[in-house]
Formats: C-alpha cells, sequence, structure tokens
C-alpha cells in the first residue's frame, strides 16, 4: 500500500498531491468569487429599490435550488454553447470548450455567493443601527458610513458563516471532477481504476479533504477571535 502511494514512477503520491495543490487553488479562487458576488447580491436584497432585490432574490433561489453537480454541468456546456452561438455569427465552425478550470470557479463561485448572500444580509442588519446614524450626524456620506463603520464590523458577524461556507466549499470541488479537471478526486479515481485499488485511494483522497477541512476549521476560530478582539460581550 505505501509504495503505491509513494511518489516517482511505482507510486502516484506526486499526483495526489498536484491534484491537492489544484483543490486548493481551485478553491481559493471559486471563494473570491463567491465573496464579490455574495457582497453584491446582498448589497441589492438590502436596496431600498425593489428591482434589484427582485434579481438577488430570484438568483439565490435559483442557484440554491439546482443540485451544485448540476451548476457545474449548465455552467461548463452552456458556456461552450453560449460561445459557440456567437463564434457562429462570425463564421466560426469549430468547437470551442471552456477552460474546466474557469468552468469550475465560476460554477462555485455562483453557489458560494448565493448562500454566503444571507450570511452578508445578516451581518450587515447586525451592525448596531445607532452606531450608523451617529456616523451620518457627524456628517458622513453614506459610502463614507458604509466603507469605514458598516463593512469594517460586518466581518466579525459575517466570519463564522462564512468558515461553514468555506470547509462546503473544499469539499464541493470534488464535483470538478466530472468535467475532467485533474483535482484531488480525479487523481484518486485515477490511481484505483489503474491500480485496482479503489479503497486505499478513496481513503487517502478522504483523510487529505479532513486535513483540509481541520486546518479550515482552525483559521476560523483564529479569524473569528481576532475580529472579537476589544469587543465586550454581554
Amino acid at each position: 500500500m505505501f509504495e503505491i502511494l509513494s511518489y516517482g514512477d511505482l507510486g502516484f503520491g506526486d499526483e495526489l498531491l498536484a491534484g491537492t495543490l489544484l483543490t486548493l487553488q481551485l478553491a481559493l479562487a471559486s471563494l473570491l468569487v463567491g465573496i464579490v458576488l455574495g457582497l453584491i447580491t446582498a448589497a441589492a436584497k438590502l436596496s431600498r429599490y425593489r428591482f434589484y432585490r427582485v434579481i438577488a432574490q430570484l438568483y439565490t433561489e435559483v442557484v440554491r435550488g439546482i443540485p451544485e453537480m448540476l451548476v457545474v454541468l449548465v455552467v461548463f456546456f452552456g458556456a461552450s454553447a453560449l460561445l459557440q452561438t456567437v463564434a457562429g455569427w462570425f463564421d466560426y465552425t469549430d468547437y470551442i470548450e471552456v477552460n474546466a478550470f474557469v468552468a469550475g470557479v465560476f460554477a462555485l463561485g455562483l453557489v458560494f455567493g448565493a448562500f454566503s448572500s444571507e450570511v452578508f444580509r445578516g451581518a450587515f442588519l447586525a451592525v448596531p443601527r445607532g452606531q450608523l446614524e451617529a456616523a451620518t450626524a457627524c456628517g458622513m456620506t453614506p459610502w463614507q458610513v458604509f466603507s469605514r463603520i458598516r463593512l469594517p464590523q460586518m466581518w466579525r458577524f459575517a466570519i463564522p458563516g462564512l468558515g461553514n461556507l468555506w470547509m462546503v466549499l473544499i469539499k464541493d470541488t470534488s464535483l470538478i471532477s466530472i468535467i475532467a479537471l485533474d483535482e484531488l478526486l480525479r487523481w484518486s479515481k485515477v490511481a484505483a481504476e489503474t491500480t485496482k485499488q479503489p479503497f486505499t485511494f478513496y481513503i487517502a483522497a478522504a483523510l487529505i479533504y479532513l486535513v483540509l477541512t481541520m486546518l479550515s476549521d482552525w483559521g476560523r476560530h483564529y479569524f473569528e477571535n481576532r475580529a472579537n478582539r476589544g469587543v465586550v460581550s454581554g
């Protein structure tokens, strides 16, 4: 067992490491996309304009109501079909395939953004209204109130929820193996089929995911404690 998990030509240790690194890259890139989408959607939900609220609610309802794997497939094949249609307008008939990493980041970012929007919305509402009114009374513009008062304090309330969503995101990266991206689960599947020892490699992959989520949980506690420094409870 240890030989097939080793590095070099005899084992798949280097492939599993490469898949783990790609999994982390995919998760981090999706996190950035998801946070941006989540903040925009939360702002739209809190907007005084009904049009923005309806669009934001429609986005979250649709994405949260569809299985993540279907979101990945729709984004990957839908983007290819869209590019193929646009290219056809310019008489280009060759097949166009979207990069699997880009499609995976966008798909997972869409999912993360839909769920994180509610976290951000709740965090924005949790900032004491008296502080916002005091900042306005001091002559701050709406943008200054948002950037100096609301946004910095919002993170303190959002970190616990975002930390949980991040751990879900790490595990959801395994779905991207369905579009042939060589992340951790796909390399585990390749190694299992090559060596005819699926239990060994799937257990190895499970342990790697477990380590990543445990480290993420430690990071969540660290950032949560750091954000709450100087805050008097009660």
